[in-house]
């Protein structure tokens, strides 16, 4: 697919980067953008997709903006071609959506919204959207089938993944020029091969593997999980844990896809159909990296559920993916990432601690609220904003970011 323009929201992240490496390797341009609430600023690029760079040997053009500042959106289509969508961008903590849901419905379903006008005004209709398996809810039957009921949701995050899988269904009925692919993925886990990308959270550490890896350096006393008393082998929950790296050649699959064919709206499970439990987690974590890992059994947390693994076989038959990294391999490849970046993304910082933002082949991001003092530190219901960021690119009028959340996750 070489010379088509992808978008990639959310382009910075943690699956969204690792995303891009897929897709440049794939022969598409990329062109990326984030507002660094689940990951970190740094370059006129971020860090994580300076090493994509580094990574392909191919470049990316990278925006700082929010999807909630539609006008800034609007900028960035109206400067590229762009072709398509993969849509990443979502705040994404279950535990947290439970106690901010306004702040959740805000940032996932009014900035898909604003997406999907923006696509619509400039007559780009296809989108992957990164959905999630919470929409399943407690499962029925093991494994869970795309055809598996949906919406007995346990948490906001999860209910707003399955409004919007909704809001795509009842878009592609109304207009059929979209063309929707929705794919379901289980339990993401490891980090590029190389060592140099990998998972670094920017707020207390929710996912349970980067969990482990601080635990096995001595950053964290122990692992804590939730619920001993399942009716499992052992006990503990049991996830689908899939390799980053698959889940990226299953989004770039969904995209060739949506080239070949118009089917308005499709839905898939990425997932490795093996159901693992905490405690088989984390022995063979154990085992690859030679290290012990404390742990302390606690309480089961409200709405956690069982067990829940997929049945893939309809991405095998249909995108021709499957899932063919092992649990020894994710773990491998992310004790690779936390031995070589034992502080994340975090040291690309200047003399005073503070992130580097300078010129990037050609692409530079002007920060008028730094540079003039105009920064404006206010508390809104428990999380700042950011105004008055704006980005040029090679002398164009400046595109003018608002309303970036710094503490909203």
């Amino acid at each position: 697919m070489s010379g088509r323009t992808v978008l990639v929201t959310g382009g910075a992240g943690y699956i969204g980067s690792h995303c891009t490496v897929e897709l440049l390797e794939a022969g598409y341009n990329v062109v990326a953008l984030d507002n660094f609430i689940n990951s970190v600023p740094g370059h006129g690029l971020p860090p994580s997709l300076e090493r994509v760079q580094q990574i392909t040997g191919k470049n990316i053009i990278f925006y700082e903006c929010d999807l909630l500042d539609k006008l800034g959106l609007q900028r960035i289509f109206q400067e590229h071609n762009i072709d398509c969508v993969i849509h990443f961008a979502a705040i994404k903590a279950v535990g947290e959506s439970m106690q901010f849901p306004l702040l959740y419905y805000k940032n996932n379903l009014i900035a898909t919204i604003n997406l999907l006008e923006v696509m619509e005004a400039h007559n780009v209709y296809q989108l992957v959207f990164s959905s999630s398996c919470t929409v399943y809810g407690n499962p029925e039957s093991l494994p869970i089938t795309e055809t598996h009921p949906t919406g007995d949701v346990t948490n906001v995050y999860g209910r707003t993944k399955h409004f919007i899988e909704g809001m795509l269904k009842d878009i592609s009925v109304a207009n059929k020029k979209w063309n929707f692919i929705a794919l379901r993925y289980f339990n993401p886990v490891g980090a590029h091969p190389s060592g140099l990308i990998g998972e670094d959270p920017t707020k207390a550490f929710t996912n349970i593997m980067p969990y482990m890896a601080q635990v096995a350096i001595g950053n964290k006393p122990y692992l804590t999980i939730f619920g001993g008393d399942y009716d499992t082998e052992d006990g503990t929950g049991v996830r689908d844990y899939i390799h980053v790296m698959d889940l990226a050649k299953g989004h770039v699959a969904a995209l060739d896809k949506l080239h070949r064919e118009h089917q308005r709206i499709k839905i898939y499970n990425l997932g490795t159909g093996n159901g693992v439990s905490v405690l088989q987690l984390l022995r063979t974590f154990e085992s690859v990296t030679k290290s012990k890992i404390p742990f302390q059994i606690c309480d089961r947390r409200d709405g956690d559920i069982v067990s829940m693994y997929a049945n893939a076989t309809l991405a095998e038959n249909e995108l021709g993916w499957k899932a063919k990294f092992t649990l020894p391999q994710m773990c491998a490849d992310f004790w690779r990432w936390q031995t070589m970046n034992p502080d994340g993304y975090r040291k690309c910082t200047d003399e005073n601690g503070s992130p580097i933002r300078k010129s990037n082949n050609g692409h530079s991001i002007t920060q008028n609220s730094r540079r003039n003092g105009e920064m404006e530190n206010a508390k809104q219901n428990g999380h700042q904003q950011r105004n008055g960021d704006s980005l040029k690119q090679n002398g164009h009028t400046p595109c003018i970011l608002t309303n970036i959340t710094e503490n909203g996750h």
